[in-house]
């Protein structure tokens, strides 16, 4: 068993700090080489370049005629999964719903910003949107909910989601029911680096869109990266992390328990436990592999690979300003609070994707249940970026108009600057000229 990391974070260099928030998609050289000739062949080839390449990545074999989810699909999927488990499915996915439908702005609002003079904004959806529900490690309806749902809520006319088949060239059953309770009857064949290329230029199944938004590997992020001219794509969601900010206030078990929540997600993932009590830090190393027998054999192997860096482990930190100073820097995709006083700490967190208060708040409650949106900023995007959203699926329209009064107000002083700045038609448009055709 790899022992679990611990850093003491005062005792290092400038760039050993640096070094702490490297993540696995920071170096994507390596994939992008691989990914262009994939991406080429989708381009020129379309579904039948998206079913061989199924067959060499995923081994399962794929029809290219039959890329998308049937509804025999479908029917399947709902007698295939258990009435209980569907009963969650719909829970999450009413809890998710009601977060993000609080998200969405008023069809249309104004304001009279001068006399006669009115302006506002409007929202509209996007039109055509692929919503990306990675396989690799596992199946997750879990995302289909949080991509799917808010670009339903939006208005997207053209919602398609695209997964890896398994195997059996299967498209995972709860996906399935996922997409259908979320209002989304489109769901492909197509993962990863075939997702995006697909979804840019668009194949005799899967229609062209406008943009793409779900986490997914490195071979994801880097084909997101080779076509950002092809397909949109505002959010950075790679692997998983975490940061733990937890005190003595609470048991050491408690935070060796949440911090394998996001380690087993895979080997390429990242998580740290941040703490400014040595003998805390000492307790929580100690204190995680008993957990290991309560995990399967994988799962095991991805978390306790992650915690022994140097992408995880324990970060022992002398004050709580430093605590802060290391989570702002690395700024995570989730972050835990864990203290009898979680809400103390919240003022000092700037960036972090999602922060989670308090010894109730599991990362597995808000991943699945609570309602605001799984899908993050990762690898430091949280310093520019936020969660996966409804506006995510929606742009704004700026609007205006003016009345005569507002006209007669305004039309000399933008003259003025439209002459100063040497813009002759701009300042002709606004001069005495329209005055005397407006009298016509």
């Amino acid at each position: 068993m790899r022992d679990i990391a611990l850093y003491d974070y005062d005792a290092l260099s400038a760039q050993e700090r640096a070094n702490l928030c490297l993540r696995a998609e920071d170096d994507l050289v390596d994939y992008m080489t691989k990914v262009e000739p994939i991406i080429a062949a989708v381009r020129e080839e379309g579904d039948e370049a998206i079913a061989r390449f199924i067959k060499k990545f995923d081994g399962a074999e794929v029809d290219a005629q039959n890329l998308l989810a049937t509804e025999a699909e479908f029917e399947a999927a709902f007698e295939a999964l258990d009435d209980d488990f569907i009963d969650v499915l719909r829970y999450a996915a009413d809890n998710i719903r009601r977060f993000h439908e609080m998200q969405k702005p008023q069809d249309i609002w104004w304001t009279e910003i001068r006399p006669g003079v009115k302006v506002g904004e409007r929202a509209t959806a996007i039109q055509s949107v692929a919503l990306y529900s990675p396989r690799g490690k596992g199946s997750f309806p879990s995302v289909t909910l949080m991509t799917a749902i808010p670009a339903v809520v939006a208005g997207v006319a053209e919602p398609i989601i695209l997964t890896p088949p398994g195997p059996d060239g299967g498209i995972d059953p709860a996906t399935l029911v996922a997409a259908r309770l979320s209002g989304v009857e489109k769901v492909a064949r197509a993962g990863g680096p075939l997702a995006v290329a697909a979804a840019a230029f668009g194949t005799k199944t899967i229609p062209k869109c406008l943009k793409i938004e779900g986490p997914g590997s490195p071979w994801f992020v880097a084909a997101k990266k080779l076509l950002a001219d092809d397909i949109s794509s505002r959010l950075p969601a790679g692997p998983s992390e975490v940061v733990i900010l937890a005190d003595d206030t609470i048991s050491p078990d408690l935070a060796a328990l949440d911090i394998l929540i996001e380690s087993e997600h895979g080997a390429d993932s990242s998580g740290f436990l941040v703490t400014y009590s040595k003998e805390f830090a000492e307790q929580v190393r100690v204190s995680i592999p008993q957990f290991y027998d309560k995990m399967s054999e994988e799962r095991v192997d991805y978390a306790s690979t992650v915690l022994a860096g140097p992408r995880g482990g324990i970060v022992l930190c002398k004050d709580k300003e430093q605590a802060y100073a290391f989570i702002n820097a690395y700024a995570p995709e989730h972050c835990q609070i864990l203290s009898k006083d979680a809400e103390q700490h919240l003022p000092h967190i700037i960036n972090a994707s999602e922060i989670l208060l308090g010894e109730y708040a599991a990362g597995s409650l808000a991943n699945y249940m609570m309602g605001p949106n799984c899908v993050l900023p990762t690898s430091g995007a949280a310093h520019i970026h936020s969660p996966l959203g409804v506006m995510d699926f929606m742009k704004m329209t700026s609007v205006g108009t003016l009345n005569a009064q507002g006209f007669a107000e305004m039309a000399p002083k933008t003259e003025r600057f439209a002459r100063y700045e040497g813009f002759d038609a701009h300042a002709n448009a606004v001069s005495s000229l329209r005055a005397s055709f407006l009298k016509k």
